[in-house]
């Protein structure tokens, strides 16, 4: 079983976007792998990260798109914070807008999560 570590809180420093975890977690612990796939039954975005040799994942659930939405327009740089520092999300942005414009329309995803996610992120697409 894979890990999910849940994004709930972020904040803005000067052009960068750090998302914190509630779990404490040690920098050396995570390498960002730079990858963004969805998980449309929990209609949240995870990143995907190593951590001690396996993968495991960052959850971006609905309740933080709004700052994904920012982040996207003002082109701020997505930051991990955990306990001992910053993990920088490599390919997030990039990651994220692919996913966007290929969800847009496409049932594949589930329709309750396209309608999500087209009226989330409607200022951005």
């Amino acid at each position: 079983m894979r890990n999910v570590y849940i994004v709930s809180q972020y904040q803005a420093v000067h052009n960068e976007i750090n998302f914190i975890l509630n779990e404490k977690k040690q920098l050396s612990q995570l390498q960002p792998v730079g990858q963004v796939i969805v998980d449309s039954d929990n209609e949240a975005f995870l990143y995907i990260i190593e951590e001690n040799d396996a993968y495991s994942y960052i959850g971006f659930p609905q309740a933080v798109w709004s700052q994904l939405v920012q982040m996207l327009k003002s082109g701020q740089q997505p930051y991990l914070k955990v306990e001992d520092g910053l993990v920088p999300l490599i390919q997030f942005t990039d990651e994220l807008k692919g996913l966007l414009y290929n969800i847009v329309g496409n049932s594949n995803y589930g329709d309750r999560f396209v309608e999500a996610v087209e009226k989330e992120f409607a200022d951005f697409l």
